[in-house]
């Protein structure tokens, strides 16, 4: 386990001692599990965006595929 040192803004400390009291969990534990949470988030709109990215890069040849289906005849 690595230790880290940071700097928390009062209000914030204020607010995670508040919690902590009512919910009996270590402040370790609490900040430990609120990053996971939080790397959690980052690393879905990470994805989300690479999604977003390749979805547009092949937009266009997708509606282009999709109008030569379109004129194609199809005779019986």
């Amino acid at each position: 386990m690595k230790t880290v040192s940071l700097k928390i803004d009062d209000s914030i400390f204020g607010e995670t001692e508040k919690i902590l009291s009512r919910i009996s969990m270590p402040r370790n534990r609490y900040i430990n599990e609120a990053i996971a949470y939080y790397n959690k988030v980052q690393k879905r709109q990470i994805l989300e965006q690479r999604l977003l990215a390749e979805s547009n890069l092949v937009k266009k040849d997708s509606l282009n595929i999709l109008k030569d289906f379109e004129n194609i005849d199809y005779a019986d």
